[in-house]
């Protein structure tokens, strides 16, 4: 399903409230940080906490969840290796609006395949408009995590392409950050992502 041709008979529209201006106003950088790891390795539970944060420091957010994507953007596709690289696709371009609209867009997809999160990356006018953030977490505790029991099912071949059990995960190889979720607290990961974000100017240091 995965498409890459443009619209015909379309002319690009310039806005006169740019970027710049909307990111001026709200007080920091707009990016897409993308959360990627194995299930249940904490990228939902960790961005959803980053918003948190960042919403007290006044910060324009907004998480993209993977399941909740699947509700709706996404919910006409499957998990075959093109259904994933299409999802991919479609978070991708719509996080880059959310960054033309000077918002913090967190993004929590497994999204399993290298080459896949690298064209996200290439999608945006600047690549340090992408922060690829890596939730490191051994698949034994990711199973050990697993209330909805997906894990099980997948080991039972009940639910197939399931990725770290009969589908593969390609770990980045050149993540900005990588997050051991199975060694430091929800807060100590958040420290970790506000850090880069402060050193990378996207948002003032508190």
């Amino acid at each position: 399903m995965t498409s890459t041709t443009e619209s015909s008979n379309t002319v690009w529209h310039r806005a006169t409230v740019t970027r710049r201006r909307r990111e001026r106003q709200n007080g920091h950088r707009g990016v897409i940080l993308w959360f990627t790891g194995l299930s249940g390795s904490g990228k939902s539970t960790l961005a959803h906490a980053l918003e948190e944060e960042l919403h007290q420091r006044g910060c324009r957010t907004f998480v993209c969840d993977g399941d909740n994507v699947r509700h709706g953007l996404c919910g006409d596709l499957g998990f075959s290796d093109e259904d994933r690289a299409e999802n991919v696709r479609r978070i991708g371009q719509m996080a880059k609006l959310f960054v033309e609209g000077g918002v913090i867009a967190l993004t929590a997809f497994i999204s399993p395949f290298r080459v896949d999160r690298q064209r996200v990356r290439m999608m945006v006018d600047n690549s340090k408009d992408f922060i690829e953030v890596f939730c490191d977490c051994p698949l034994e505790i990711c199973e050990q995590r697993d209330v909805k029991g997906l894990y099980q099912r997948a080991r039972r071949g009940e639910i197939p392409d399931f990725t770290g059990i009969s589908s593969p995960y390609e770990t980045p190889q050149n993540a900005d950050l990588i997050v051991k979720t199975s060694e430091y607290t929800v807060e100590q990961c958040v420290q970790k992502v506000l850090a880069l974000l402060e050193e990378r100017g996207v948002v003032a240091p508190k």
